[in-house]
């Protein structure tokens, strides 16, 4: 509603007759710029001049909605109720940050999913305050700051929950940050020493994966612990008794197993490549034999061992010591022999089939080798 009238006394004179003209209750005056005038005096001839019941400014030729989301929404407070916990925010810190964001489209029209209101007439949110605030926080000034005591994957859960994409991707950086190093130094003999101690003798060991390499284990009673993928590399283990001990796909290159107890020892494709295993006991009195099928054993040591009924099926011993070493009954079948020394072994009853023996070494065999044993 526009009129024409003549500025004159005071303030409130005008507040009156504007009052009297438009049929409102004027209590605030406006120039065209939004600007609010408080004394008559900066009233300029010809201006233009916007009269109100108290309601902010609205600028009449912009859109009147398009206006209330741009200021109206800052001050359009809130009260949340999350968990119990009540939080002061205003409609735009919810919407404007993260605008696709479940709490966007909760609060971005007031009443569009019904939201329910507690008898103080805050809105309820059945989600845990302590992760809450974090996020409130966030979308206030977009900064992540999550007080001591407060657990990040929590307020991740939360973000993941009311969608804030921006938000997840800050809080899985900062959630690997804080995960301590992972500690691959090797085990040393003193802790392992401590943890056979404090284990129980019933209990089954299992020493997966474990790093021991370069550590003394010498001497160490370590039957039927389960060794399976460590790494055993450069580790002294000689006189250790491996009875039944699981070394399945362990790495023992480099390591020192002489006189070693290995009975039952299963060794399935292990890595012992120039390991040293001279007068090392591979045979069970109760029949159980070593199983070191697939192993890889180039280039090792194995001297003087007692070795009856031991399973080397498709192994690779290429340049391995077996000198005077017992392989009565052994299995052979597949073995890679090839340049290795088998001087003074007992290979009676032993099969070779299928076996790779160029280059081996067979002079001073305690049982002639039977070429009927070998096809190549």
């Amino acid at each position: 509603m526009r009129r024409v009238v003549a500025v004159y006394g005071t303030l409130s004179d005008l507040l009156s007759v504007a009052s009297n003209k438009l049929g409102i209750k004027a209590t605030s005056v406006y120039n065209g710029k939004g600007g609010l005038i408080d004394d008559i005096a900066l009233i300029r001839d010809d201006d233009v001049l916007f009269v109100c019941e108290g309601e902010p400014f609205i600028d009449p030729q912009t859109d009147g909605r398009a206006q209330e989301e741009l200021t109206g929404s800052h001050t359009d407070w809130l009260t949340l109720n999350v968990g119990g916990r009540y939080f002061t925010t205003t409609r735009s810190t919810l919407v404007n940050k993260e605008p696709d964001s479940m709490l966007a489209h909760m609060f971005k029209d007031k009443d569009a999913w019904g939201n329910k209101q507690d008898p103080r007439g805050a809105f309820l949110i059945d989600r845990s305050p302590e992760y809450f605030e974090p996020i409130l926080n966030y979308l206030r000034h977009g900064q992540l700051i999550v007080n001591d005591g407060i657990n990040l994957l929590g307020v991740l859960e939360e973000a993941r929950f009311f969608g804030i994409d921006s938000l997840i991707e800050h809080l899985e950086i900062a959630i690997k940050n804080s995960q301590p190093a992972e500690d691959h130094s090797p085990i040393s003999r003193k802790e392992f020493v401590r943890f056979l101690l404090a284990t129980p003798t019933k209990s089954e060991l299992r020493c997966q994966g474990l790093n021991f390499s370069g550590a003394d284990l010498s001497r160490l009673d370590l039957r039927y612990i389960n060794f399976k993928m460590a790494n055993l590399s450069r580790c002294n283990l000689a006189h250790a008794n491996l009875c039944c001990a699981n070394l399945e796909r362990a790495d023992l290159s480099g390591s020192v197993l002489d006189c070693a107890n290995l009975q039952g020892v299963k060794m399935l494709c292990s890595n012992a490549e120039g390991a040293s295993l001279k007068g090392c006991n591979f045979e069970d009195p109760s029949g159980l034999k070593a199983n070191l099928e697939g192993a890889n054993l180039k280039g090792v040591d194995m001297e003087g061992s007692q070795m009856t009924g031991i399973n080397l099926r498709v192994a690779t011993l290429k340049n391995a010591k077996l000198k005077n070493c017992n392989l009565r009954g052994a299995t052979l079948a597949g073995t890679d022999l090839e340049n290795c020394d088998l001087s003074g072994c007992d290979l009676q009853e032993a099969n070779l089939r299928g076996s790779n023996v160029k280059g081996a070494i067979f002079e001073e065999m305690l049982t002639p080798l039977h070429m009927s044993q070998s096809v190549r």
